[in-house]
């Protein structure tokens, strides 16, 4: 008898398929039980009386489903016919079925994956047309022969066995097309951030644009350039930045060569970019820019370049920069040749100096313009007197020909020390 159990499955199934499947309870089926089985499934495959109420059992039961029906009923009755003729078939000749009936199955999870109808719906489908023709081989055995009906039991374990390969194979298409699927949606988007940050996106393709990113097409945005920032616990492409969102907005980031950036959809009053700025939390070593405000998806190449210009402005040793707020910082990065040229007609004269001294003057320099002009805050900042500041200043003014007090010669000065600062020039 075991040799029997082995030959009948072997004959029902075929070759073992690549994933291996439950182990199986073994059948007491014998050749007079699989003769039945035979002589009902031959009936069945001439006709497939269970077609018909398969497809209306799956409108009536299965919403998913029923969107598809209605939108072309003859090709889901072509489908469910030449998938039960496959299935049917394999318990006849399983050699000659096994493979078609394997391809039909893989189309189909493949297919409903495309059109969206849920897994559960899809093996659902597959169980209610497996019951279906179950029922069918015991009607036509009943039929023939009441007395053979008893001999059917002998193989409902390989029949369910069969059924639930088949679910199998239809899961791991289903899944497979939707792992293909998320990946082409996924590269959609990342090639239209890409093209929006590049400002190359046609305006025609602005709509479907927002669609896709969830984003307003007319909305306020601002981009944020990241470099140097350490990535997140599972984040391919995204720096460990903690970033506010408008309601009902995503924040989108896109990788570049050099730096990350984000697009920041804004919702909130003007001084929102100052609020964002001060809230965010950079880590040690990371450089942030935030260019301006700019109205709609178009203009966001525009915002991109302005977020990378903040990003020059922004200390080698990191931190974040608002470009709204360092304009004459971003002056000095958008010409480094002008600026460069400033720097050296400004300061060169200081480079005759021993570099103690004049390093000296020019933190003392720096000093007195972040404290607006007062010799007083900026000897309290120095821990030294006031006087000393004043004497510093004045000797920078005979060595550079430059008057402090005037407005011109001032600005000149502050551009300059910005210049050294941000180029190391």
């Amino acid at each position: 008898m075991p040799q029997v159990v082995r030959s009948r499955i072997g004959a029902l199934h075929g070759p073992s398929p690549a994933t291996p499947l439950p182990h199986r309870f073994r059948s007491l089926a014998d050749r007079e039980a699989v003769e039945v089985l035979h002589r009902a499934a031959r009936v069945l495959v001439a006709s497939l009386p269970a077609t018909d109420r398969l497809v209306e059992a799956l409108y009536a039961q299965e919403p998913g489903y029923r969107a598809a029906i209605d939108a072309g009923r003859a090709e889901v009755w072509q489908e469910v016919h030449h998938s039960l003729r496959h299935n049917v078939g394999s318990l006849i000749q399983p050699r000659e079925f096994r493979e078609s009936a394997h391809r039909t199955s893989r189309w189909i999870g493949e297919i409903r994956a495309e059109q969206g109808v849920a897994l559960d719906a899809v093996l659902h489908a597959f169980r209610m047309g497996g019951a279906m023709v179950w029922q069918d081989l015991v009607d036509e055995t009943a039929r023939r022969d009441p007395d053979d009906v008893r001999l059917l039991v002998h193989v409902a374990a390989d029949v369910w066995n069969f059924v639930d390969e088949h679910c199998g194979i239809v899961a791991d298409a289903y899944r497979q097309a939707e792992r293909r699927q998320s990946w082409r949606r996924e590269n959609r988007q990342r090639l239209m951030v890409a093209a929006l940050l590049d400002g190359t996106a046609r305006i025609a393709d602005l709509a479907e644009a927002a669609a896709m990113l969830g984003l307003p097409e007319q909305g306020r945005y601002a981009v944020l350039a990241v470099a140097g920032a350490p990535r997140g616990p599972g984040a391919a492409d995204r720096p460990s930045l903690a970033l506010p969102a408008a309601p009902g907005a995503p924040v989108l980031w896109h990788p570049g060569p050099d730096a990350e950036f984000a697009i920041l959809p804004l919702a909130g009053p003007p001084g929102e970019l100052s609020a964002l700025a001060a809230a965010l939390d950079v880590p040690a070593g990371t450089r942030a820019g935030i260019g301006s405000a700019v109205e709609g998806l178009a203009a966001l190449g525009d915002a991109r370049r302005l977020a990378e210009t903040a990003l020059r402005a922004c200390p080698a040793s990191g931190g974040t920069v608002l470009l709204d707020e360092h304009l004459p910082d971003a002056l000095v990065v958008s010409s480094p040749a002008l600026a460069d040229a400033l720097a050296d007609r400004v300061l060169g004269p200081l480079d005759r100096l021993d570099p103690a001294d004049r390093d000296v003057i020019v933190e003392t320099l720096t000093a007195w313009l972040d404290a607006d002009g007062s010799a007083q805050r900026a000897g309290a900042r120095l821990y030294c007197h006031r006087n000393t500041v004043l004497n510093r200043l004045r000797r920078f003014e005979q060595l550079t020909g430059r008057c402090l007090t005037r407005p011109r010669d001032a600005v000149e000065v502050s551009l300059a020390l910005a210049a050294r600062r941000l180029l190391g020039t």
